[in-house]
């Protein structure tokens, strides 16, 4: 009898410790689930950073090509934006002196993006553009010169220090300024 009480309390004691370690194991998994959601989150909830010329000159080539020639580009009137997921927006002027006197009217700057854009309900895919402001729009070309759209644009009278090119946050939107014009557009969802 004594022998069968023994073996019951020491069944007894291995069940209460598989259940100590089962409840630390499945406390582990908990707390290791709730990290990993909280850095994804984290990850997902990093907003975009507007680069600046000096950040964005650090990514942009020397010269770029558009319409059968290279153009050098405008380091200093630059400007991007860095996504979250580790994909860029960039633009910059260029010194279109060598180009057309209908196409230096409308290519003023280069503008590479790696996402999807939506410009006033018009999609600009990822890949390089020629754009520029063309009297009172803004306009889209692809490679080869083609207009692919054109967009109203904004004066900003209030803009305190207007520069040639410059990129600023609008809340989920970004605003893209030649001087006192601008042209709004959004990473496309």
């Amino acid at each position: 009898m004594a022998g069968v009480i023994l073996c019951l309390t020491f069944m007894s004691q291995n069940v209460k410790m598989k259940a100590r370690h089962h409840s630390m194991a499945l406390a582990t998994l908990w707390t290791a689930l709730i990290l990993f959601t909280s850095v994804i989150g984290f990850a997902q909830s990093t907003p975009p950073t507007v680069l600046h010329a000096s950040e964005a000159a650090k990514l942009l080539p020397d010269a770029v090509f558009f319409r059968g020639q290279s153009a050098t580009v405008q380091t200093r009137n630059s400007g991007g934006i860095h996504f979250a997921d580790d994909m860029f927006v960039l633009v910059a002027l260029v010194d279109n002196s060598g180009y057309s006197s209908g196409i230096q009217q409308k290519y003023q700057a280069y503008f590479i993006t790696e996402v999807p854009l939506d410009f006033n309900g018009n999609a600009l895919k990822p890949g390089a553009y020629g754009v520029g402001i063309v009297k009172d729009h803004f306009i889209a070309m692809d490679i080869g010169a083609h207009d692919l759209f054109t967009v109203p644009i904004v004066h900003d009278a209030d803009l305190k220090r207007p520069s040639p090119l410059q990129l600023n946050a609008d809340g989920d939107h970004y605003r893209l300024y030649f001087g006192r014009d601008y042209v709004t557009f959004a990473q496309s969802k």
